[in-house]
């Protein structure tokens, strides 16, 4: 189901060691990937682990690419690798320094390679759109993927990724 939005907030809200420590709980602490507009949640997807992705169809290249996020201590995120399935888009598109590498057989790309370290990736927010052109999809692992482009219509269909911690 489509839901009408200028712009969508994809928000990782973090539920820290802190917090839990601090209500008397005990047990590891939650995650999720919340996904967000003007009218309020939209969709949510645990977080288990400290990785998650973002696939899309390169505009140039009509081909699925990928990047790959760690969470950083700090709430921030990392561009750790990309992949794509086609080499044109890491070599030519990104301009990647090293060579791309044939993907695992389980990856759901055929390479991979690091980005720049020349150029590091880290984020607070990242604002992408979430067009049907570009197909952007949220992957977590252990969970289903989330068409983000699904989420909005046309118009602004602009998504912020967003980590936030909360209480």
């Amino acid at each position: 189901m489509r839901r009408s939005a200028a712009v969508v907030v994809v928000s990782l809200v973090c539920l820290g060691t802190l917090a839990g420590i601090a209500a008397g709980s005990t047990g590891s602490p939650e995650r999720a990937l919340t996904v967000m507009n003007d009218d309020g949640e939209l969709a949510r997807v645990p977080l288990d682990g400290d990785t998650f992705a973002v696939s899309y169809r390169n505009s140039i290249y009509q081909t699925l690419a990928e990047e790959r996020y760690e969470v950083q201590p700090d709430g921030s995120y990392r561009l750790v690798e990309i992949a794509a399935d086609q080499l044109a888009v890491l070599e030519e598109y990104y301009g990647v320094p090293d060579a791309p590498a044939p993907a695992g057989p389980d990856d759901r790309r055929n390479y991979v390679v690091p980005p720049n370290p020349d150029r590091p990736a880290v984020f607070d927010t990242l604002s992408i759109a979430a067009t049907d052109l570009g197909q952007r999809t949220l992957h977590v692992p252990g969970e289903q993927p989330l068409e983000l482009w699904q989420l909005v219509e046309n118009g602004e269909p602009f998504v912020v990724l967003d980590i936030k911690e909360t209480q």
